[in-house]
């Protein structure tokens, strides 16, 4: 599975400057990250809506639409897909109560 990320990942940030009327990729950062967070938005309802109505087919296809989405932004943002992994690796074992609790420590 990483690879597949790793390969979409790459794949994204080849057509990042291409012709905008050349890919789909190209047109959305054309447009600007505020049209890219819109899709990662729309994405996220749209998968929240097919977990709701329990259908697992739905869900797993609105969850790629997401997470296709989600690498553009992060491209667009200059995070790469490694730097997320790296963020769940060190949380993995920790509780969520007690990160989510060391998060909100650091912001204030």
């Amino acid at each position: 599975m990483r690879d597949t990320l790793i390969r979409l990942e790459d794949t994204i940030a080849q057509r990042a400057d291409a012709a905008p009327d050349s890919s789909y990729v190209a047109s959305l950062f054309a447009k600007g990250r505020g049209k890219i967070a819109q899709k990662v938005g729309e994405e996220a309802t749209e998968t929240i809506i097919a977990a709701l109505s329990g259908d697992a087919q739905e869900v797993t296809a609105e969850a790629a639409d997401l997470i296709f989405h989600l690498l553009i932004l992060l491209r667009d943002v200059g995070v790469k897909l490694d730097d997320v992994l790296v963020e769940l690796d060190r949380r993995e074992g920790v509780s969520g109560l007690v990160e989510k609790a060391a998060r909100t420590q650091a912001k204030e």
